[in-house]
């Protein structure tokens, strides 16, 4: 009974932690759908940046949020079976249409869903739209970096991966009781403790700590897509290279 006692905290911790970072496997996956489905919506709709946060939206979307399970109220077998998955979809994208998390649907979650940055390889568009389009050998790319905010749902893994990360990104220390190891009263996580494989822009080191301050614990999943514009540049589109946050 002791042994079961004090192997069982990390035996549930290691079932709930592997599960929340198979559901984030999932969500990597998606989020590089995403960035593509984004770039190619803005390379179609002249760098429009509400359709490509709506693209990247429609494609994150089943990472956290089950719309197929949704209950449509009113909506049964004598109205002839329910309503279809692009009815449902469509219904679970319309409340988070302005790239925003609704507290709620979306557990504690706020803020905005993606940021995406843009890019135009081969210079800015002077004129109102890019007029040198049509022009033989001329080559202009968007390029697009996506940060999808997921939001970790897993109970008790969502909080010590947060201050993991948080600690190994060297954002926050986390001094207190270590979940990990029960032998040790307190833990010490610091930058020194993990080795951080890659950096992350000051923006986004605010927001996380911000997020995971409120005890909305999620990862910035970073993914990148570049793709050659299928229609004319129009400057209204860029005059900022971030789309609204």
């Amino acid at each position: 009974m002791v042994e079961a006692a004090l192997s069982l905290p990390l035996v549930v911790f290691l079932v709930l932690g592997t599960l929340q970072l198979f559901l984030m496997l999932q969500a990597r996956v998606l989020a590089q759908y995403a960035a593509f489905r984004a770039t190619r919506a803005g390379s179609v709709a002249h760098g429009e940046c509400e359709r490509m946060s709506h693209a990247a939206i429609l494609a994150l979307l089943p990472s956290f949020h089950s719309f197929i399970g949704m209950h449509v109220p009113g909506v049964g077998a004598q109205h002839g079976g329910g309503v279809g998955a692009p009815e449902r979809l469509a219904m679970a994208f319309a409340p988070r249409r302005d790239n925003r998390y609704q507290p709620g649907l979306d557990g504690v979650h706020t803020g905005s869903i993606v940021w995406i940055n843009r890019g135009l390889a081969g210079g800015g568009v002077e004129s109102p739209q890019d007029r040198g389009f049509d022009d033989p050998g001329h080559l202009r790319r968007l390029e697009v970096r996506l940060i999808y905010w997921y939001p970790m749902r897993i109970p008790f893994a969502n909080w010590v991966m947060s201050r993991m990360f948080l600690a190994q990104l060297g954002i926050q220390d986390y001094t207190d009781a270590n979940p990990l190891v029960l032998a040790e009263r307190n833990a010490n996580w610091g930058p020194g403790e993990f080795t951080s494989p890659y950096a992350l822009a000051t923006d986004v080191r605010t927001e996380l700590a911000e997020r995971v301050g409120r005890r909305e614990y999620v990862f910035p999943i970073e993914t990148s897509f570049t793709m050659r514009m299928m229609t004319p540049v129009k400057a209204r589109h860029f005059a900022s290279m971030d789309c609204p946050r």
